[in-house]
Formats: C-alpha cells, structure tokens, sequence
C-alpha cells in the first residue's frame, strides 16, 4: 500500500485490501473515506468488508463512491463536510487515489487556498491536478477567460525578447506578457555593481518601459498551468487561455534552502552579487576588508551565469592586490562541483589569476549553514568514494551563490522533467510533449549555460519556431546551437570570454578580434560599455545583432 500524504490530516491511497486497515491504524489513521464504488473493479474489496474490519480498531468509516470521469461539485461538498466532522487524520482512497485527490483539492479551492498550494502539494504526492485549477478559476464567473495568441510568461530578458522578437516578424499577433514585478534588472551588471564599476541605478528600468508596442502586459503572478485546456491560471483565479504559450520565467534563488543565510543576508559580513540591493554591500565588504578570510561559494550546477561566483573572487582579489592588501587576506573558493570551469579550454587562463591571487580552491564542498553573529559556515565536502564529512570556517567575509531551482509554479505542473525545469527539445526549444508550448532562457532543462547571453540566442529560435508552426515561416524550424557566454572577469580592466554551445564546443562571436582563452581588455571593454546598450536597445527592442537564426531544417 502506497500512502500518499496531502497534508497533516488527510492522506489517500489506492485501493484497499482488508490487511490494510491495521496498517492504516498502525499509521494513526482515525477515519477512512471510500470514494470507489463497489464492483467498480474484479477483485476488490467490498466496502463492508472494510467497515467490518474498521470496526476493530475504532476506525470511523464512510462511503462517498465517486463513478469514474468528472467529480461533481456536490461530492466535493460531501467530502469536504466529511473532513470537517470525522475524526483526524483521515486516510481517502479510490482505485487509484486521484478520486480522493482531485475531492480534496476542489475542497480547497473552496475553502480559498492558493491554487499553487494545491497543485504542489498535489504533484508532491504524485498526482497532477492542473485540470482542477483550472475548473476552480472557471467557478468564478467574475473572472471570464480572456485570450490571445501568444501568451508569455516572464518578462524578464528571455520573455520580453521574444515578444520583441515575435512583433518584429507578424505584427498582427495578439501577445500578452505576464508577470508581476514593476522593474526590470540588466542581471549580468551585478557582479560589476560588486565591484564598484557599475551604481545600481544602472541595472534597473521600470518594466512598463521596457514593453514592446502592441505588446499587452498583465502584472499578475502565475498560480497554475491546464496544458491540456490551453489555459494559464493567474492569482485571484483568472484564467487566461492562449493558442501557444512560452515560457521565460527564470529561476527562483533559494535563500532559504541554506539554514540561517536569509536571516544574515546583507549583514555581518555575508552577501551575494545575486541580489540587486546587495551587490553594493559587496563592494562595501571588500574596501573596508584589511585581513582576515574572505570565502566565496558556489552551489550545485544548475545555476544562473556559472561563472559569477568566481567572478565575484577574481575582482575582490584584484582590488586587494592593488591596495597591497593580499597578503593579509586568505581567499578561499568552496565549489560543489568537481571543476573550476565547466569547458576546460578556458581553465588554464582562470588557473593562471588563481595562482596570482593564491586563492584555496576547494571542489566537492557545499554550503550548508551560516551564522552570521559568529561569522561561521558550514561546509559538506563529498569525496570521490562518496564519503561526506563537515568542514567549519570562520570568516571576515562571504560571498554567497544561493541554491537555484525552478519557480515553485513551474515544479508544481505538468510541464517539467524529473528534475523540476521545463522539459523541452533542447535544439527547438519545444516542449516534448505539448506542441503548442516552448520555453526558454533559465526555466528550461536544455543544456546550455544558464546566461543571458543564452536567452539572447534563444528568443529569436523561438519567436521563428512559433511562426513556423503556424505556417507563416515556410515550415523550417530553426535550431538553437546551445550558445552561451560568460565573460569572466579576472581583473579590473580584462576578462577571459568564454563563448561555448553544446558540448563544451566553442562559439567565438569575433574571433578575428578577441581570443576568448586569454584575459583581454577588448573583452572588458565590450562588457562594460557594449554589452548594455545592446542588452536595452538591441536585445529587447526585437534587434537580433549577430544572433537571428540561421540554421534551419525542413520539416516533412
């Protein structure tokens, strides 16, 4: 028997054998409720035969048998009543439990929680309740579908450069843009913000300024996804239905995922590039910083721009060397992967500004608790043979890369892999199993580096791909090569440029002006004062610089 928990009261299973009862009692199960009809199934337990077997054990019993195909509205209200006046906890089972699921989450969304609660709670236990959601927005008769074309979700780079992208092909398409937040950041700025070379204000616009024309935007967070209905659901209930859909949302920065590190975060010596309000204290920590330890971290792969943490290392050095400093300060780099640089081909330059800095680097170690009021992090290192021990150190200073995972909305759908992301094709950015549905940028499992840089390349693949579905395009679908690019800045004034696509195959943009595997300054200043400018004006205007597709293959 396969006990699934739906939450501190309620559990359900499939179906019942009678040895299963004293289990259940074993358990602490207080009441069971039937949803599957006698006979429904050759072989099964006769529901009076549960009761009998129930009565040893006080076990409270009630039969609320649901026939396969729709579950009314009227039995989610018994069941709900069932809930409300049996004694706690409850163990429900149908054939297979989706009965007794799909009751319970209708229940809740009458008692008003939050669709994403339910779907998550829902997948957690194994069972996909996104055609549920949907049916509790359309209980809201104040809230009608509304429709277009083209729905994304996510403004953020990848998101608004496919709309971009899209308008600058067919402007006739009705899109809409979904996402709550009123501004928009240049991320890749942050680390630079860090160091002092860029002010915040430079990495920030209003969203409402930077949406194409004739682009709709809803500010609205996305609770659940009914691919099967072509529907989006937003908070408050709002269902929102679509031809196609992409997905651009990002990624979600789990702060919480290490114990005490959001109680410390921007205090005590503890902060991260990856927040825009506290890249300045970075660059705070490292003027006042005269000795002592300064750690920087990096969590399992996958993460936004590989290449930050150690940025973040290399121009804290850097300034420490020119301050004459360095010698006083310990550098150390705790790395849970087992390489200083996913393509080997720029290690050895990376290897060379280690050796400059005499920095500690530290592979297999993962950051597993902080206390700030001590100035202490706690380390997991893991050997080759699997071994795990806990490694303590004390620091002056931390720069912290948080764990990353896909939005809690997302992982609760239908839409993803084993491991959370979006599954999708990862040469046409298509899902695998839902036709009309692409996603791109950090939300998606395809390979690549999770830069912005990537979701540059990305949006014009998927804006050509949308099109080419619905005819517009002759039927050629364009292929995303996997590009990406992270210019590591090893010191104030040059960066080691990686460029790379699938497979560690390098993707040199200009390889006649700048050798990506040796520190340049023409890479600096190119990530200084190019990079932004065709971020705003070329990136999410629709302007495909150096990046519209090219590579095609004919459908039959």
């Amino acid at each position: 028997m396969d006990i699934k928990n739906l939450d501190d009261s309620l559990s359900v299973s499939g179906q019942l054998e009678i040895h299963h009862v004293g289990l259940l009692a074993q358990h602490g199960v207080k009441a069971l409720i039937c949803n599957r009809p006698d006979d429904e199934g050759s072989g099964q337990a006769n529901f009076a035969e549960i009761i009998q077997e129930a009565e040893k054990f006080g076990i409270a019993t009630a039969y609320l048998p649901v026939t396969q195909g729709p579950v009314s509205d009227e039995d989610s209200h018994a069941f709900g009543k069932l809930l409300t006046e049996m004694p706690k906890p409850v163990h429900a089972y149908c054939r297979s439990g989706t009965r007794s699921t799909t009751l319970w989450a209708l229940h809740q969304g009458d008692q008003g929680v939050p669709l994403i609660k339910i779907a998550a709670k829902a997948k957690q236990a194994g069972y996909d309740m996104s055609g549920v959601a949907a049916r509790i927005a359309e209980k809201d008769p104040s809230c009608p579908p509304t429709q277009y074309d083209i729905v994304i979700v996510g403004a953020g780079a990848a998101g608004i450069a496919t709309a971009a992208s899209l308008r600058a092909r067919d402007t006739e398409l009705s899109i809409v843009l979904v996402d709550p937040a009123d501004v928009h950041y240049y991320q890749p700025g942050w680390t630079l913000v860090g160091a002092g070379v860029f002010t915040q204000a430079k990495t920030a616009k209003t969203m409402a300024s930077l949406i194409p024309e004739e682009v709709d935007w809803i500010k609205s967070a996305v609770t659940a996804f009914d691919p099967d209905h072509n529907m989006v659901i937003l908070e408050g209930c709002r269902p929102l239905r679509y031809q196609r859909l992409v997905i651009a949302c990002g990624l979600k920065l789990d702060w919480e995922a290490i114990p005490g590190l959001a109680e410390t975060l921007g205090r005590n010596g503890v902060t991260s590039n990856y927040r825009f309000d506290l890249a300045p204290y970075t660059w705070k920590l490292v003027q006042e910083l005269k000795g002592g330890r300064a750690l920087f971290t990096q969590p399992p792969m996958p993460i936004k721009c590989a290449g930050a943490p150690q940025k973040a290392m290399y121009l804290s050095a850097d300034y420490w060397k020119k301050q004459g400093r360095l010698a006083n300060i310990d550098v150390e780099f705790y790395n849970a992967g087992a390489v200083l640089f996913g393509v080997a081909d720029y290690v050895p330059a990376l290897m060379a500004y280690i050796e400059q800095y005499d920095a500690a680097l530290n592979f297999g170690y993962r950051l597993t608790a902080i206390d700030g009021d001590t100035r202490t992090a706690w380390f997991e290192h893991t050997s080759e043979n699997g071994d795990t021990q806990t490694l303590t150190r004390k620091f002056d200073m931390i720069h912290v890369c948080p764990p990353q995972t896909a939005p809690d909305f997302i992982r609760a759908s239908s839409l993803t892999d084993d491991a959370g992301w979006v599954d999708v094709d990862p040469h046409t950015l298509r899902h695998k199993h839902y036709a009309n549905i692409w996603a791109l940028g950090d939300v998606s499992n395809s390979p690549n580096a999770k830069t912005a840089a990537a979701a540059r390349k990305q949006a014009p693949v998927v804006a050509n791909n949308i099109l080419a579905d619905t005819g517009l395009m002759s039927y050629r679908t364009a292929h995303y090569d996997g590009y990406g690019s992270c210019p590591l800045t090893v010191e104030r004034g040059k960066i080691v440029l990686a460029e790379f696509g699938y497979g560690g195959k390098l993707l040199p943009s200009m390889p006649w002006l700048i050798n990506g595997k040796k520190p340049s300054r023409l890479a600096w200043i190119l990530k200084e004062h190019l990079l932004p400018p065709i971020y705003w004006q070329g990136m999410l205007k629709g302007r495909e610089w150096l990046v519209s597709p090219t590579n095609y293959e004919t459908e039959d």
